[in-house]
């Protein structure tokens, strides 16, 4: 099982030297990849009450892409994971250039998670349709593996049309794995169809284990070998505490997973370099 970061988007400040030391220490400790969250608007509360998302107009949020750009530049090896890019309220063929430039200058360290998400604000703002994502989306996945595999690509869907076009650069694998993220019923089935492999921050528990026998059925309903698929967990040390830090990865690790994505925000850290000392602990008791 890989063990990864979760980038402290909502915290680390807009001080490109200080997340270019950050990029560079979680890489020294041994991490395997970073995890970006994904948000273009945030919405003013101030005129929206009852407004129950979690992030809003006040919450930073570094684009992943240009974001991974960067990192790209100033790490060498370590993975860059989306987790996750909301997809259908992006265009579809600006994703997939963004994702296969980033892909090429990393050397091939994009794993793009993917997602339909829940903040209608953005959807409007961004001139998308928020009551069809999840369907589109699915044409999304469709299109973004063609225009990845193939120079010149003909598409002629319900919401997209390509004649005779495609991007240049491709990927260097012509390819960029798709993990999708969400808790609905439908996210798990799409995943067991579509994906290759399902980013979830849920617990190790009963339940999850009862979603991962049923992601095993669609899969295997869809024609798919289910070991095809992976899994990801997140451990959350503000939730969890640091003595059962290990027990909670054994138990990811016991389920299957292939990835565990290690989350310090929401813990008080009002410095970059404090996320990375709790990290350094991590990395200890977890055995990177």
């Amino acid at each position: 099982m890989e063990i990864g970061v979760t980038f402290p988007q909502t915290e680390i400040g807009d001080d490109p030297g200080a997340i270019r030391a950050y990029a560079q220490a979680v890489e020294a400790l041994g991490y395997r990849y970073i995890l970006a969250y994904d948000h273009v608007l945030g919405a003013d509360v101030s005129v929206r009450p009852g407004w129950s998302g979690p992030y809003t107009s006040e919450t930073m949020f570094h684009e992943p892409f240009v974001l991974f750009g960067y990192l790209a530049g100033v790490t060498t090896t370590i993975g860059l994971v989306t987790g996750v890019i909301i997809l259908p309220q992006r265009q579809t063929a600006l994703v997939a250039k963004q994702a296969a430039e980033v892909d090429l200058l990393s050397g091939g360290r994009l794993r793009l998670g993917i997602g339909i998400g829940w903040n209608a604000v953005e959807y409007q703002g961004l001139g998308e349709n928020f009551t069809n994502r999840g369907a589109r989306s699915e044409e999304q996945i469709a299109l973004l593996r063609a225009l990845w595999a193939n120079p010149v690509v003909t598409f002629h869907g319900r919401w997209h049309t390509i004649e005779a076009a495609g991007i240049n650069p491709l990927p260097p694998r012509r390819a960029i794995p798709l993990w999708l993220g969400g808790y609905a019923e439908a996210t798990l089935e799409r995943v067991a169809r579509l994906g290759d492999g399902w980013i979830t921050f849920r617990a190790p528990d009963d339940a999850m284990r009862a979603a991962l026998e049923r992601l095993v059925g669609y899969a295997r309903a869809a024609g798919r070998d289910p070991a095809d698929i992976g899994v990801e967990g997140q451990l959350s040390l503000r939730a969890i505490a640091e003595d059962r830090w290990r027990s909670f990865a054994d138990d990811w690790r016991a389920l299957g997973a292939r990835y565990l994505c290690v989350n310090t925000m929401g813990m008080g850290l009002a410095r970059p370099e404090q996320h990375i000392q709790i990290l350094e602990r991590a990395a200890h008791v977890l055995g990177v």
